[in-house]
């Protein structure tokens, strides 16, 4: 506001100046254009490459394909259940598979069913468990517990090699088409309903109708021909008892979809029912590695590309006001202070260079400043590697939970780095206790994730949801941070503290310069609400996808377009940041260093703004522990956002700072 009237102003004394600027402005230009047509191209190679997360397995004609249950899970109440949480038939031996970190941070639990199901082999109609004339009776907390997980519109998800069950859904997308094509757009949904709601009864989908699709492989002419399995679709149906026919060799026969009444569930009372399920084959011209597109393409790609559109112009917007009126105006300034008449005069204009000797001046609490910086870094690297290797396709969906892992393990392994520039930037605020420091930055931020993940662990477990970290599972996390993650911050906060610290280009007064009275756009509340709405604007369409993906359990797997966003996201908060920093020294504020950490991380507080809004909108939570759930996590993330984006402002405007205090001569 102050500053733009000279970018009008007369040009610099230096003629050539302005010209090789110029030249230099308009090149830079082209190169951000080039690497960003690159990097798009890139994009668009990369959403549809897919590194395969195991390897096939081929099967034979009547090769047992085994069906496994993963959960229960609803979007209404965020606790997901294992599968023999409710009275479904069992097997004789039941066997769960042994799972990884992030498998168990989800909520899986992976666990054999009854299911019989041979490779291309059809089943026209088989009672699961029990004999006809005994069919399954439930209890009356039984029927309690179907009806009250129906009620909250639980879906159960099983899984045949690896390839999650989806319902197909169809619709005509258009009135006019309907009539002249009679085509349908079909989209999945995720797992199957466990059953539906008509009034006040509850029925139970009680018989399900597999369609698996195989691909078969090119063999030689003797050999005997294999097939791979590319799709796993269920069509969940309510029958009751007395119109599924059954014979002594547990087939049945299905009504015919006019004349069957669904299998209602009584809570007030007993209620007999059979689980029946059917199979079908059909041959598919998708091939294995293409199978898991049917699931990542369901989202619509062309609103991510006006996001990054929209995004790439935020950015060229900011960049052409810092090119325009910062630089114009600093090499303004700069040429005015190193000239050797009139010195009072333009001291007496322009503000920076009069807080030289106190811009520099260490800002209070050094050590948690410094920690909380350390930490940021320590995101900052974890979720830059997790987000560049799942673009590469190597953290697939079909390798379960190994993007949560990886990024445990990461967020491990970085402390090294987050110590070492925690370390480095406590020596130059003239810190001395490295060992406090040290500690400081390896319990901080991680010890209140883990205090606010373990009041919501007490909840779930409560709840006996599957959502819950078991104790053990409790106490190896513990061990890591203290066994892998603590040392390792130890290691580089002692690297970090012996370098050389940042060599900062003015001495610092010994007395304090006053600050003059501030106005009102310059107060701390002001600068976030101003600083935080650029860098959330151009993120927080993909910030839809996100929370779609984690709240209502879909797949997110557009890595290629995160990583751009997450490229724009830290230029914007970098060019924010110095724009910021550039207003409050000009205002003779020289208190920049917490203030900048702030501010820099105001897009978090527009991600917490969203979150409510997609809370009230988005969401049908209408209970406490779902809610209490939604808003801790929320808590979290925002608090990981604000650490990161704060973070990456600061060492921008740090950087800034130092340069242009470098560039003026300081008597």
């Amino acid at each position: 506001m102050a500053i733009s009237p000279a970018a009008n102003r007369a040009p610099l004394p230096l003629t050539s100046a302005p010209t090789r600027g110029s030249k230099m402005a308009a090149s830079a230009a082209m190169e951000r254009l080039r690497y960003t047509l690159i990097l798009l191209l890139l994009l668009h190679s990369t959403d549809s490459f897919y590194v395969p997360g195991v390897a096939p397995i081929n099967f034979h004609r009547n090769d047992p394909v085994e069906i496994k249950a993963v959960k229960l899970t609803s979007s209404r109440t965020q606790l997901p259940y294992e599968y023999y949480s409710l009275p479904f038939c069992q097997p004789t031996k039941i066997t769960y598979k042994a799972e990884n970190l992030g498998e168990v941070l989800r909520g899986d639990r992976i666990v054999n069913t009854p299911f019989q199901v041979s490779m291309n082999v059809e089943k026209k109609c088989e009672v699961l468990c029990n004999f006809p004339n005994k069919p399954v009776t439930l209890t009356v907390e039984q029927s309690k517990l179907i009806a009250e997980r129906i009620r909250e519109d639980y879906y159960v998800h099983l899984i045949a090699d690896n390839l999650p069950v989806a319902t197909r859904l169809e619709f005509y997308s258009n009135r006019e088409e309907e009539e002249k094509k009679k085509e349908k757009d079909v989209q999945f949904e995720h797992g199957y309903r466990l059953g539906f709601m008509d009034g006040n009864k509850f029925y139970l989908h009680n018989h399900l109708s597999f369609i698996l699709y195989y691909h078969r492989e090119d063999v030689e002419e003797n050999q005997e021909p294999t097939y791979r399995v590319v799709r796993f679709e269920v069509i969940p149906q309510s029958i009751k008892l007395e119109d599924l026919k059954a014979d002594e060799k547990s087939m049945c026969t299905l009504p015919e979809a006019t004349g069957s009444a669904p299998q209602e569930v009584d809570p007030s009372k007993e209620n007999q029912l059979l689980f029946t399920y059917s199979v079908h084959w059909e041959e598919s011209d998708i091939k294995w590695a293409s199978r898991w597109d049917t699931y990542l393409t369901m989202s619509d790609v062309q609103i991510h590309w006006f996001s990054i559109i929209n995004s790439v112009v935020v950015v060229f917007f900011l960049s052409g006001i810092l090119s325009m009126i910062i630089i114009r105006t600093l090499r303004k300034d700069i040429a005015n202070y190193n000239k050797e008449d009139d010195i009072e005069d333009t001291m007496e204009e322009s503000g920076w260079k009069l807080v030289h000797g106190d811009v520099f001046r260490p800002p209070q609490y050094p050590m948690i400043l410094s920690s909380l910086l350390g930490s940021g870094i320590q995101l900052f690297c974890m979720i830059l590697i997790v987000i560049f290797v799942a673009m590469l396709g190597m953290l697939s969906p079909s390798s379960r939970g190994a993007l949560m892992t990886t990024a445990c393990f990461l967020f491990m392994f970085m402390g090294v780095f987050g110590g070492f520039f925690a370390g480095r930037l406590y020596r130059t605020l003239k810190g001395h206790r490295w060992k406090k420091g040290a500690f400081c930055t390896a319990t901080l931020y991680p010890g209140v994730v883990f205090g606010i993940c373990f009041i919501l662990n007490c909840f779930i477990w409560g709840k006996h949801s599957s959502g819950a970290v078991p104790f053990p599972t409790m106490v190896a996390l513990l061990c890591m941070w203290f066994g892998i993650s603590l040392p390792l911050v130890y290691l580089g906060y002692y690297f970090g503290f012996r370098k050389q610290p940042y060599d900062n280009p003015v001495r610092t007064n010994q007395i304090p310069r006053q600050i003059p009275e501030q106005r009102w756009y310059m107060n701390k509340f002001v600068g976030i609400l101003m600083a935080g709405i650029l860098p959330f604007g151009a993120m927080f369409i993909e910030l839809f996808f996100i929370f779609s993906a984690i709240w209502e359990n879909q797949f997110y797997y557009l890595f290629g377009f995160l990583f751009l966003v997450f490229i724009i996201l830290v230029v914007s908060c970098s060019q924010i940041s110095i724009v910021m920093v550039y207003f409050q020294l000009c205002a003779e504020d020289y208190r920049w260093w917490w203030r900048t950490f702030l501010v820099s991380g105001g897009s978090a507080f527009y991600v917490l703004i969203y979150a409510i809004f997609y809370f009230v909108n988005k969401l049908d939570i209408v209970e406490f522990i779902p809610s209490l759930l939604y808003f801790g996590y929320t808590a979290l993330m925002v608090l990981s956002f604000w650490l990161l984006t704060g973070t990456i402002g600061f060492y921008a405007a740090y950087m800034f700072v130092r340069k242009i205090y470098a560039a003026v001569k300081i008597d």
